[in-house]
């Protein structure tokens, strides 16, 4: 196939084939694929402009032009279409049809006696829940559906009425459609599996597949990690965070035989977990259901909507009732019942919303909420972690500095034995690391903690052994570095981050680490710039030198260096402060306290369990452009409902008036009003945004 490379760096490509060069349906297909190929890590195609973007092992890029070259769209087939979404699709284009059917069915067939009792009949359960709403003491739109149906059905004019009931039965079948289809898409966009457990196997944890967990197996889950299972503590006790299950942002202790559920993290501590359950979706259903029905999760601007909604419905009767007593014309006193702003302005915007966090789950950001929607596109300020967020993902262990005659390999070993239980991208250098230079290590020391200020302990053939920050190491632990020591470091570190060990309070090694900026982070930081949040800001716990260099190189003007947890967290709150609206991107456990903090709070997309439990948003792409792009559909989004907030009271302003001076009927009065209802509706379930390269482009525009 015919294809140009736009963009080539180490690890990852993006190529086109031109545009619509095979049909949307093969991009599954396309992508299922490429993914098959040992040496691809992860791809995601488009259609639009027949793009294909991966991003591969180390060294590989000739085979994966070798791939695409192979590559033949003519010998695909589409995988077999989502079964969940098809089924809510052919469902609401059934009811559509059938609504439509039956309504013009009995005006064809059926005797105008027997419609007029029918239209009574129907219009008896719009009316009874108005009588309902009314009697709770509320002026709703409930009542005035209720009072329109009531003046056609007094007036004998059932045409009318069975428009109306018509026009509302679409309304809500196109709601109901937005939401099915949106839980649905979510539902398989949103899952956060754990793939591997700990095996809690005596004296000797065991790495396993999930796939091979069974009820009764214990598993250990340590700091910073997200319970996989329903179960039951049988051994320590931990901090965990149940937000997820029950919204309560403070974590709880559990001790033994303490019930635990999957989708909650372990904010600190390690347990053991007797698994009673194995349920992979819990937390993926608790996350649909946050998005769907919380009213902390809506926008400012959907809840406004909605009390204006109702706060209109008492002045669509004032017009009824001065109508009645200025013209004595029934007739057009109705005209005015028949119009509302508040239908329009009740369904259009979570409509919006709604369809705006669908559009971002297909292009691999997941929002909790459309209140974090309406933060980004107000945010002035992005406040960025340095390592694995702004940094490569996957950071390379340079060298490793011995001490105390012990040798490389020494202090490789233990340093990966420790690091492997926790879920940084740091510790899966160092890991990562001693595997390429054949470094086994084996277990020998105790059961380790991590120290939520900066690093791990654990005791090691009897001496305490910690890793981390040289804050961490030598200032918390008392670990002393000589003047001697120091000369080597300074020698052989270079710009690189190091990580210090320390065996017995005397230190045995400093492991360097280079993290280089991620290839697209530069033009992220540009285009974030571009739409419009240029006070952009590094907070990191790493070396003064090795963040500033990295500031430079992306272009990012304010650094904060060696800052530990809670200072990340101090400085966003006087952010906020300053009056500043807050944007959050980091990876870590450590920025767990910062990502709470923020008006907005991103995770990466290899970020840490309690980091994702934490984020408002997570990034599930590869790629720090999606910021940009996220921007652009968030203030797009804001830019739609305020659009439609315009016509909405335009519309139905000249509704009024054409009703007022008698021009149109009440019958054509509801068929105008609740067409434009369903009008502004679909329209609000349009793409914002079409491609990635559109994003991209309209970050550009910005």
């Amino acid at each position: 196939m015919r294809y140009r490379i736009v963009s080539d760096y180490p690890g990852r490509i993006r190529v086109r084939f031109g545009g619509y060069a095979f049909d949307k349906s093969l991009e599954s297909c396309i992508q299922k694929v490429t993914e098959a190929n040992p040496f691809i890590l992860s791809a995601e195609v488009h259609y639009a402009n027949g793009g294909l973007l991966i991003c591969y092992k180390k060294d590989r890029r000739h085979d994966v032009i070798s791939f695409i070259e192979s590559l033949d769209f003519r010998t695909l087939t589409p995988l077999p279409e989502d079964t969940a979404t098809n089924e809510i699709d052919n469902n609401f284009k059934k009811g559509l049809t059938k609504l439509v059917a039956v309504h013009y069915a009995k005006k064809l067939l059926l005797p105008a006696p027997l419609r007029a009792a029918l239209a009574v009949y129907n219009g008896a359960k719009y009316i009874l829940k108005g009588v309902s709403v009314l009697a709770e003491g509320k002026l709703t739109v409930e009542v005035l559906d209720a009072a329109s149906i009531t003046a056609c059905l007094a007036q004998r004019n059932f045409k009318t009425a069975s428009t109306i009931m018509l026009m509302l039965s679409v309304s809500s079948l196109l709601e109901e459609y937005t939401h099915a289809r949106t839980k649905a898409v979510l539902t398989s966009s949103l899952a956060v599996k754990a793939d591997t457990v700990w095996l809690a196997n005596g004296d000797e944890d065991v790495l396993i597949p999930i796939s091979k967990l069974s009820v009764g197996d214990k598993i250990r889950v340590r700091t910073g990690s997200v319970i996989p299972v329903d179960g039951e503590i049988t051994e320590g006790e931990a901090y965990i965070n149940e937000s997820s299950m029950t919204g309560e942002p403070l974590a709880v202790m559990k001790s033994v035989n303490a019930t635990v559920f999957a989708g909650t993290v372990v904010e600190e501590g390690s347990i053991v977990v007797s698994v009673r359950a194995i349920s992979s979706d819990t937390k993926i259903q608790k996350i649909i259901e946050l998005i769907d029905s919380s009213e902390n999760l809506k926008a400012g601007i959907q809840s406004r909507a909605e009390r204006l909604a109702d706060g209109i419905v008492p002045f669509s009767f004032l017009g009824f009732g001065l109508t009645i007593l200025f013209t004595r014309n029934i007739t057009k006193a109705v005209s005015l019942l028949m119009v509302d702003y508040s239908c329009a302005i009740k369904l259009s915007a979570p409509i919006a919303v709604i369809s705006a966090l669908r559009e971002a789950a297909d292009h691999s950001i997941t929002v909790k909420g459309g209140k974090y929607l309406e933060a980004f596109a107000s945010a002035d300020t992005i406040v960025f972690d340095k390592t694995g967020t702004l940094t490569n993902a996957e950071p390379v262990l340079e060298r490793v500095i011995p001490f105390e005659g012990r040798s490389e390999e020494e202090v490789l070993k233990i340093a990966a034995c420790i690091e492997e239980h926790f879920p940084h991208s740091m510790a899966r250098a160092i890991v990562k690391g001693a595997e390429e230079r054949g470094v086994v290590h084996a277990e020998e020391h105790a059961e380790v903690n991590y120290i939520v200020a900066h690093g791990i302990a654990t005791t090691l053939h009897g001496k305490r052994a910690v890793i981390g920050s040289r804050h961490f190491v030598c200032e918390d632990e008392g670990v002393e570095i000589t003047d001697e020591q120091q000369a080597k470091i300074d020698e052989f570190s270079g710009a690189s981050s190091l990580i210090y060990l320390a065996v017995g309070e005397q230190l045995a090694g400093v492991l360097c680490i280079n993290d280089p900026p991620r290839a697209e982070a530069a033009r992220a930081v540009s285009l974030i710039k571009k739409c419009g949040i240029e006070n952009v800001v590094m907070l990191t716990g790493d070396s003064r030198y090795a963040a500033e260099k990295i500031a430079r190189q992306l272009g990012i003007t304010e650094v904060h260096a060696q800052v530990l947890p809670e200072e990340k967290h101090s400085h966003i709150k006087r952010l906020k402060a300053q009056g500043h609206k807050v944007i959050m991107v980091g990876d870590g456990i450590n920025d767990a306290p910062a990502l709470a903090a923020a008006d907005a709070s991103v995770a990466m997309s290899d970020a840490s369990d309690i980091a994702k439990e934490t984020a408002d948003i997570t990034l599930r792409g590869v790629e720090l452009t999606e910021l940009a792009a996220l921007r652009v559909l968030s203030e797009r989004l804001m830019n739609r409902i305020n659009s439609n907030y315009r016509f909405i009271l335009a519309f139905n302003t000249s509704l009024l008036v054409l009703g007022f001076i008698g021009v149109i009927t009440p019958s054509m009065s509801a068929l105008l009003h609740n067409g434009s209802t369903i009008a502004i509706c679909a329209k609000s379930m349009t793409p914002l945004l079409k491609s990635d390269d559109d994003l991209i482009e309209a970050s550009d525009e910005a």
